[in-house]
């Protein structure tokens, strides 16, 4: 893709923003409108189509309108749009993001909760908000890594911000939160698988720099991402946070190695508490698993 191409399609992508930014500022400031809730999904939508990056979905979602609390990996910067072109949610993220040029501004409009990690009270704070937001209905999508990597392999699952479905359980009177595992993956360019060593190029991760990697998405060219919807997990008011926690790790780590190796992994002996897959319908929520209380 030369400059001058990508120069073009960044304009058409800012008319596209100046277009859609005051409707929905007014929807978030008087009330969650349909707009509100629907903006960021176009815009996303129309950065993919303009830079052809092209996704596979797979797996049950959540329900329309249904809460979750998405369990998911984190690769690159591009994740933001993959996953926001999907349907209306929200991300969660660090507190420095909210000062960065432009994309603070942009994660803001998508309704971000940003989380302070050197405050360790910040995180008590966070889980409040994101419990009164799972008892009004939102999708919340939280990169569970607590980083980025490099999309080939999968980092341990931080349980601390789990403690949110927790929170929306007793203090906001729901029997159960669905916390929904979900795999992201970028599987070809132009077509053509990508190789380990080509993998990390789409990545942004360690200590990359943001502008170098938005570059070389522009130069390299179209991206095929695959995201899959892993089986749903039921929290309840007894789950064990950990087993909840490992039991989305290892959904997400499943469907990544099957995605980069184009082979379904090794079967291995699950959990006691974890349900077999069962085929559904894409138009109905898959079964919950279901998880025992945590002892003491």
């Amino acid at each position: 893709m030369t400059y001058l191409v990508a120069g073009l399609r960044l304009l058409a992508y800012a008319l596209t923003f100046a277009l859609l930014v005051g409707p929905h500022w007014l929807g978030l400031r008087f009330g969650r409108g349909a707009l509100a809730g629907h903006a960021p999904v176009w815009l996303h939508r129309a950065f993919l189509r303009l830079f052809k990056v092209r996704i596979t979905v797979a797996g049950t979602p959540p329900a329309p309108g249904e809460a979750a609390l998405v369990l998911a990996n984190h690769i690159s910067w591009l994740d933001i749009p993959v996953l926001g072109a999907l349907r209306p949610l929200s991300f969660v993220a660090k507190s420095e993001i909210a000062g960065w040029p432009v994309i603070g501004t942009l994660a803001r409009l998508q309704r971000t909760l940003f989380i302070d990690r050197a405050r360790k009270r910040h995180t008590a704070v966070v889980n409040t908000e994101m419990s009164r937001r799972l008892r009004d209905g939102d999708l919340i999508v939280l990169f569970a890594e607590g980083t980025t990597g490099d999309g080939t392999r999968l980092l341990p699952f931080r349980t601390s911000l789990v403690g949110a479905a927790r929170a929306a359980i007793t203090e906001g009177g729901l029997d159960r939160v669905r916390l929904q595992p979900l795999c992201i993956a970028y599987t070809r360019r132009h077509g053509l698988p990508l190789t380990r060593a080509e993998r990390p190029e789409i990545a942004w991760y360690g200590d990359m720099e943001l502008a170098p990697s938005v570059k070389l998405f522009f130069e390299r060219g179209p991206i095929d991402v695959q995201v899959t919807w892993g089986e749903p997990i039921a929290f309840a008011a007894g789950t064990d946070r950990k087993v909840a926690t490992a039991l989305a790790e290892a959904a997400v780590r499943r469907a990544l190695q099957e995605a980069v190796t184009g082979r379904p992994p090794v079967p291995v002996l699950e959990p006691a508490q974890a349900a077999p897959p069962v085929a559904a319908p894409p138009a109905k929520a898959a079964p919950p698993i279901l998880i025992p209380a945590a002892t003491a």
